[in-house]
């Protein structure tokens, strides 16, 4: 099942997060830039800035770094004028591959991202090449800590427009309409509940494993080479991984 998927994905950033801590401070400050942006400096009136916020929590990132971001792109700090691209490929064995990213430079970013493709034994595709096989969702991870009352929990999503509530290993995961994820969120807020991931994403209808160790390595080499990447925001795939 695509919980899986969702699941080692999570395990996947997360296990790498300390040592990616800086570069992703660096791609969240952009993404609250083009949020303010976008609606203003005032998460109030700006859902969107509020639900970068959150997302930006999750990833521990210090309200310091965030009110810096928020003030400085409302000032004009950073005047780079930065786009939003999706791009859509095929990795190793056919993996549908989504690439977000956020960039000053559109043929730089193509022609970086072709070529990883490429080095790693994929190929990039046109606009809306493996999208068809992904649901824009919000979702919501909140670790189980032995405290939380699960039915309750279930309740308070629910009510608030949630469409699925599930336990996985370690997690309750929430998933939602992407219209309906930020009335969700606030509503789980309001509990002082902390959370592991609280973003929309895109969730695999289907998933692909890999039994060929060489090959599953160049579809790790791949993910690892795009997250590098300054201007990659988010990647999304439905590689089924173990673990």
């Amino acid at each position: 099942m695509s919980g899986h998927s969702r699941w080692a994905n999570i395990k996947h950033r997360k296990g790498k997060a300390d040592a990616q801590r800086g570069n992703a401070f660096t791609k969240l400050g952009r993404e609250l830039a083009i949020a303010v942006r976008s609606g203003g400096p005032d998460p109030l009136s700006n859902s969107r800035l509020r639900d970068v916020i959150a997302k930006a929590k999750a990833n521990n990132m210090p309200n310091d770094n965030i009110l810096r971001s928020i003030k400085k792109a409302a000032g004009d700090g950073d005047a780079t004028n930065y786009e939003e691209i999706q791009y859509e490929g095929y990795g190793p064995a056919g993996v549908a591959v989504i690439v977000e990213v956020l960039t000053d430079n559109r043929n730089r970013a193509a022609g970086d991202i072709r070529h990883f493709f490429d080095k790693f034994g994929g190929n990039m595709g046109t606009s809306g090449c493996v999208s068809f096989l992904f649901d824009k969702k919000g979702q919501i991870l909140i670790e189980q800590d032995g405290k939380l009352d699960e039915e309750s929990l279930m309740m308070t999503a629910l009510e608030a427009g949630a469409e699925d509530f599930s336990t996985e290993e370690e997690y309750f995961e929430i998933l939602t309409a992407p219209d309906d994820f930020t009335a969700v969120r606030e509503a789980l807020e309001a509990r002082k509940l902390t959370f592991a991931t609280a973003e929309i994403t895109m969730v695999p209808k289907t998933v692909v494993v890999l039994t060929d160790p060489e090959t599953a390595e160049n579809m790790e080499k791949l993910i690892e080479r795009l997250e590098e990447h300054d201007d990659v925001q988010n990647i999304w795939h439905n590689w089924e991984q173990d673990g």
